[in-house]
């Protein structure tokens, strides 16, 4: 006589392929819900503000200091929850997504150069009634919180470049300074080829992604490819700003450039080297131009052993 499977096994089964059929062909219903999950276990939630002609989306938690973290261009704050993790530990953090960028939204009678970007940074920050901040940023998000920096000193404890700032000038031309000089957009995706050609300039290891993350990810770049293109050319105008600079950039600062950057070559680690003041700097072997996704445990420790050792010496 044949065993008959339990009627509550069956179910369960049954109900298991049908939660990985719909996850491979109805992808964006799970991309809230592991979004969420992901911010969750880092103690982060998402909150809006309205600054100036945006409503920006931001994720915060944790107490303490505030520490501000900035995404770099067509980025989005989820980014650096992996990274935020130890940090909302002692801190209060908080990564936006700027305006332009995300859920935030990119207007089209708006500019969003860094002269821009650095006014909207500083309405954030009061409406939110931050007076003095640690900031950290990624390529563009380096650049704007060394931008703002200089020009708001007085509300900026310290800057962290989570990986090479964009606009310094490299000994050795990058990957992308070739791509760029022959008139291609590396980080701007038209169809699927080109997705995976971004993907994999920009990281060396990459992060694992869930599916329906990675397909929401591929789907924004595409949709967004045409307005894309105008931000880009904006920043084309702007190549080499942060290199006129840097250095007067006071505050404590660190970075994190990785070894395997392929975006910005990690020889502009020495021209930091030699125009900053009270710096720390370290290459990261191994790693792309994402730090923070591709090895978050690891760069996060180094942010927050900056930051200890700095508020020690204070």
């Amino acid at each position: 006589m044949k065993r008959l499977v339990p009627a509550w096994l069956a179910f369960l089964l049954l109900l298991l392929t049908a939660t990985v059929l719909m996850y491979y062909s109805l992808p964006g219903a799970f991309v809230q819900p592991l979004l969420s999950l992901n911010r969750e276990l880092s103690g982060l939630s998402e909150k809006t503000v309205s600054v100036g002609a945006h409503y920006v989306h931001y994720l915060v938690g944790g107490s303490g200091e505030p520490v501000v973290l900035l995404h770099g261009i067509f980025a989005e704050k989820d980014h650096w929850v992996d990274f935020a993790r130890p940090l909302t530990r002692r801190y209060q953090v908080i990564a936006p997504d700027l305006p332009g960028f995300g859920e935030s939204g990119r207007l089209p009678d708006q500019t969003y150069d860094y002269a821009s970007q650095t006014e909207r940074l500083k309405a954030l920050f009061d409406a939110l009634g931050i007076q003095r901040v640690h900031l950290a940023g990624n390529s563009m998000g380096g650049t704007l919180a060394a931008l703002f920096a200089i020009r708001y000193p007085a509300r900026v404890a310290s800057v962290a470049f989570i990986c090479a700032p964009h606009g310094i000038k490299t000994p050795r031309p990058s990957e992308m300074d070739g791509l760029i000089d022959t008139g291609k957009t590396p980080l701007i995706a038209h169809n699927a080829v080109e997705f995976e050609q971004m993907m994999s300039l920009l990281f060396t290891q990459r992060p694992f992604l869930p599916y329906p993350i990675l397909q929401a990810t591929q789907a924004d770049a595409l949709r967004n490819a045409p307005s894309n293109v105008r931000l880009w050319t904006g920043q084309l105008k702007d190549r080499y700003l942060l290199d006129a600079h840097i250095g007067a950039l006071k505050q404590p600062n660190l970075t994190l450039w990785g070894g395997d950057d392929r975006l910005f070559d990690v020889s502009g680690a020495d021209v930091l080297r030699t125009r900053l003041k009270n710096s720390r700097i370290q290459v990261l072997q191994g790693v792309g131009h994402l730090p923070m996704m591709e090895a978050p445990k690891a760069t996060a420790q180094m942010y927050a052993s900056f930051l200890a050792d700095f508020s020690t010496q204070r």
